[in-house]
């Protein structure tokens, strides 16, 4: 039964409201790019970000209290923001490993990691001087290694790795998202 079919048995009264309500912009769909942001830092979720510190440690929950499941040992690792909870966020590893890290621990500055979904295999990410295949390359990189990212634009992602510059394709890291763009 369509709302035509039942339009005469309704009165004038329900069908205003059900007009008023239709048309309210707090009853309509959300636009499909909608980005969640955080509640206490009003940043987007999900991010990602960096490890500030050499010793950090990922917890149960939000809080001192908990228990230490993770131990990170090193700086600049990238991870995701995936929850925040008062100074406490929530991150998510290159693995999938998830944990509660006090926010002082995490840097805005943007990492990344070659391929980790291809580290232990006989490979090498290339690292062009160029944003095209068929640039010359500058150097490459094994699965895993963690590199700073200054730029993504157009399906590729100017990095430093070892004191050198390049761009490899967005696909091949891990810590930007794909198709993500910024300077």
């Amino acid at each position: 039964m369509s709302f035509s079919d039942i339009r005469p048995r309704l009165s004038r009264g329900l069908l205003a409201a059900l007009a008023v309500l239709a048309a309210s912009p707090a009853l309509a769909p959300a636009p499909a790019a909608a980005v969640e942001l955080g509640p206490v830092s009003k940043l987007p979720l999900p991010r990602y970000v960096s490890l500030k510190s050499s010793r950090v440690n990922a917890r149960i929950g939000p809080g001192r209290d908990y228990p230490v499941t993770w131990l990170y040992l090193k700086p600049g690792l990238p991870v995701e923001i995936i929850q925040e909870f008062g100074l406490w966020r929530r991150i998510r590893d290159s693995e999938g490993a998830e944990g509660w890290v006090y926010h002082s621990l995490l840097s805005g500055e943007r990492t990344s990691i070659a391929a980790p979904w291809l580290k232990g295999k006989a490979t090498m990410i290339d690292v062009h001087g160029s944003p095209a295949l068929d640039a010359p390359l500058v150097a490459r990189l094994e699965p895993g290694v963690v590199s700073k990212v200054r730029e993504c634009a157009t399906g590729w992602c100017e990095i430093e790795a070892s004191s050198r510059e390049g761009y490899v394709r967005q696909e091949d890291i891990w810590g930007v998202y794909p198709d993500e763009s910024f300077d």
